[in-house]
């Protein structure tokens, strides 16, 4: 009986479900950011934002 209650507080194996856990909650979010990309007035926005940071203002 010992020897199986050992094994539940053996913290072995924790880390890779942290990694696992943490690499699923980063594909939502890079998936909630390709849904948000997709978007027309979030594309219109960049775009703007990349035309005014190219364009050369002549004094």
């Amino acid at each position: 009986m010992k020897s199986q209650l050992s094994n539940f507080k053996s913290d072995s194996g924790s880390a890779t479900a942290e990694y696992a856990i943490a690499t699923m909650a980063a594909v939502g979010f890079a998936g909630l950011l390709v849904v948000i990309m997709r978007s027309d007035e979030v594309k219109a926005l960049l775009y703007d934002l990349v035309m005014k940071a190219l364009t050369v203002a002549t004094p």
